[in-house]
């Protein structure tokens, strides 16, 4: 069985993730998407919650599954016996960062290989960071994320909007 890793934080997952995890599903045989610890980001939900999220927009996907991951990325590949890292690019940019990993998981754990899947040009603009940039500033994020939790990130993000700007008031 070809088994492929799929590692982000999805805070929240995107059109753009779910055309990429969509993608490797056609071309393994078991997809996991790990849900990961960022230490560099200060996440909108919780890793649970990312989870939930994420198995929302797969139901159909049958060979996909999501897990969580709070370990060297190629010591969880070696752990679950996959032998691909799947990556999503975007632009250039992306690809400069993204090598460099693959090359470190390469050194790590030389029996994966990283696949790098471009993204199609409708979500090349996407990021988490975007949706939620837009979403807080009340903006439509239809375009940004699967209707299966469209309505949940969007409350999500505007009651953190309200809720910071009720602090910031109090604190004037």
């Amino acid at each position: 069985m070809r088994i492929a890793v799929c590692p982000g934080s999805f805070d929240p997952v995107t059109r753009g993730h779910l055309d990429i995890i969509t993608r490797a599903a056609g071309l393994f045989d078991k997809v996991i998407v790990t849900v990961s610890v960022n230490a560099e980001k200060s996440p909108c939900f919780s890793l649970s919650e990312r989870v939930e999220l994420i198995e929302k927009c797969i139901s159909d996907l049958h060979n996909v599954q999501v897990d969580v991951m709070d370990e060297l990325l190629a010591n969880y590949v070696k752990r679950v016996g996959a032998c691909a890292i799947v990556k999503g690019l975007r632009a250039v940019s992306d690809f400069e960062y993204e090598f460099q990993m693959a090359l470190a998981n390469k050194k790590l754990y030389p029996q994966a290989e990283t696949v790098f899947l471009t993204t199609r040009h409708q979500n090349m603009y996407l990021s988490s960071s975007l949706v939620k940039q837009i979403a807080w500033f009340g903006g439509d994020i239809s375009d940004c994320v699967p209707p299966e939790i469209h309505d949940i990130v969007k409350a999500r993000l505007l009651r953190q909007r309200q809720m910071k700007e009720e602090i910031h008031y109090d604190n004037t």
